[in-house]
């Protein structure tokens, strides 16, 4: 005989279902969700509105491990906040990049990194020692001219070693890029304000940057032929062109040496770009303006070039003309100069050291025939509540400039320079 469930239906199964589930296992509707019914059909059987929901309970925390208390403590970040409006502050008013230095965009998300990468140095060297080596070369570079703005003692010798060497891999020496090839497009090197601190200096750079030749290897028989070539110079940056060595106003250095200086640049001719500003008076021994030593015949004679009058009484720029000399015979490729706040001395740009006319003096159609830019402003803005002693100060500063420009022009007239082929930016709007 055929099952009789086979003949039922749908209906009548779900039925007998109904009545056969034990009583305690119906499904129910939760209490705290009454039923809701079409805006429409509830106006026509007049039911009243159903109760909004009961907010929901927040507290699932975030995914995640908890913040950092560095990211939590205010005064941290009030820190950071004053270190970043320190750098933006120094950048706009005392601080002026060299020209083709593509720095990034104030307020721009790579500026706000830079920033915070300069602030937190410390930590970044330290747990990212074997990654800021193959950081790309623009954001080396970059990373160079922050850390000179926002870190108190300035860029110290061990932070270019971080950027510019290779981290040791005992496992595989020759697994790294040498170094020369590895940056041979880091043509920038900002170290503006470093020479402000004794964190470094111009003869540990330059060693640095140029390491000595290896010596060669002893020979192992004296019937041995001697090498034939020479030892190649090696140098770290080869491509480096733009060199800055600025000063801020704010700081007085204590490792600028004009001696240090002319023994670095004599390995760094292909320097096209040079900021010197706020540089003190060229001087081979500044820290003996007053000293002196007695002759042979019992007089006394000043030790060094340059007394603390011999520029503003008695008009004697020797020593500085003939270091400023030197310095154009080394530089030979030079193109721009900055030397913002040095109109002090900067007479010795254009004097002779016998008077006008003769004697020793700068080769500016020679040596520094390429120079077609300078920067010689005051290094500050005038004030409207300034003085008169005050304006007139600045007002001179400003004229050093215009005579400079005059004075070069007029030689490199008749020269193969048009009568021109110089720009002095005087810091009052004009000069090109």
């Amino acid at each position: 005989a055929d099952d009789p469930s086979e003949s039922r239906g749908v209906n009548e199964l779900l039925a007998d279902l109904r009545r056969t589930r034990a009583p305690g296992t119906a499904l129910h509707r939760p209490a705290d969700l009454p039923p809701t019914l079409p805006p429409a059909i509830r106006s026509i059987w007049q039911l009243p509105e159903a109760p909004p929901l009961r907010p929901r309970r927040h507290d699932r925390r975030t995914a995640g491990p908890p913040a950092p208390r560095s990211w939590l403590s205010a005064a941290s970040r009030s820190a950071s906040l004053r270190k970043m409006q320190q750098y933006d502050e120094l950048r706009s008013r005392d601080h002026r990049p060299l020209p083709g230095q593509r720095l990034p965009e104030p307020g721009s998300l790579m500026d706000v990194v830079l920033k915070q990468f300069a602030v937190d140095w410390d930590f970044q060297r330290e747990y990212n020692h074997y990654l800021l080596y193959d950081l790309p070369t623009h954001v080396r570079m970059s990373l160079v001219a922050y850390l000179s703005l926002l870190r108190p003692d300035g860029v110290s010798l061990d932070d270019l070693r971080v950027l510019l060497l290779p981290p040791q891999d005992d496992s595989d020496p020759s697994s790294s890029l040498h170094p020369t090839l590895a940056n041979d497009t880091f043509t920038h090197l900002d170290l503006t304000n470093a020479l402000a601190h004794p964190t470094l200096t111009l003869p540990s750079l330059s060693k640095f940057l140029f390491p000595p030749s290896p010596s060669p290897s002893p020979q192992d028989s004296w019937d041995d032929d001697p090498p034939t070539l020479p030892a190649l110079t090696t140098t770290l940056l080869p491509a480096l062109t733009h060199l800055s060595l600025e000063i801020l106003p704010s700081h007085s250095s204590t490792t600028a040496s004009w001696r240090h200086l002319l023994a670095f640049v004599a390995r760094a001719p292909h320097l096209t770009h040079l900021s010197l500003a706020y540089w003190p008076r060229p001087c081979l021994t500044p820290g003996a303006e007053l000293a002196a030593v007695v002759g042979p015949h019992g007089r006394e004679v000043a030790y060094s070039g340059t007394g603390p009058y011999s520029h503003t009484l008695d008009g004697d720029y020797s020593e500085s003309i003939l270091l400023l000399r030197r310095l154009s015979k080394a530089l030979y490729s030079l193109e721009f100069l900055d030397l913002t706040g040095c109109g002090e001395w900067a007479a010795a740009l254009w004097m002779s050291t016998t008077g006008e006319g003769g004697g020793e003096c700068v080769d500016w159609v020679g040596d520094w025939g390429k120079v077609e830019r300078v920067r010689l402003g005051p290094g500050y803005e005038l004030g409207e509540g300034a003085g008169g002693e005050e304006r007139e100060a600045w007002e001179g500063l400003v004229r050093v400039g215009r005579v400079l420009e005059r004075e070069v022009r007029g030689r490199r007239r008749g020269r193969g320079r048009g009568g021109g082929g110089l720009v002095v930016e005087c810091g009052d709007g004009e000069g090109g």
